[in-house]
């Protein structure tokens, strides 16, 4: 793989939708954490991850997979409303926590302001036995270039 600026593949842009307002006409709290997620797996991809390689689905076995990255931990601080129609830039800051976690912090702008942040812990673990273990060798290469030319 070509190097390049972890930028091009950390970043993602979007554009708020009637369906992720509530009552109010805000964006839903939760909307948030499923945006990071988003922002993440486009950035696996974008990077050269195949997401079936890391995430279960109906394409293979939770049993295929070598380990498995659940959420231990997450926060948000919500700075100003976001309404149908605004466009954010939701930008990824991975860190690696140790040999078996890693830690994804988000920052939401609107018009280069800062309007929230979040953090989103993984722990790697064996899919069978449920027991910790190492992250994979694709998440730690993603991890370890991701942290680079910033």
């Amino acid at each position: 793989m070509e190097k390049r600026n972890p930028r091009e593949w950390l970043c993602l842009n979007r554009t708020v939708r009637f369906g992720e307002t509530d009552a109010a006409g805000v964006v839903h709290f939760v909307e948030l954490f499923r945006w990071c997620h988003e922002t993440w797996e486009e950035s696996l991809e974008k990077f050269g991850i195949v997401l079936q390689e890391i995430f279960p689905s109906t394409q293979i076995n939770t049993s295929q997979l070598d380990v498995a990255l659940p959420v231990v931990h997450c926060e948000a601080n919500y700075f100003q409303p976001l309404y149908v129609g605004d466009t954010i830039n939701i930008e990824l800051y991975p860190e690696k926590i140790n040999e078996s976690s890693f830690v994804l912090l988000f920052k939401f702008k609107k018009n280069g302001e800062q309007i929230g942040t979040t953090n989103i812990k993984h722990v790697s673990i064996n899919p069978i036995t449920r027991e910790k273990c190492a992250l994979s060798k694709q998440i730690n290469l993603w991890l370890h270039e991701s942290g680079l030319n910033f």
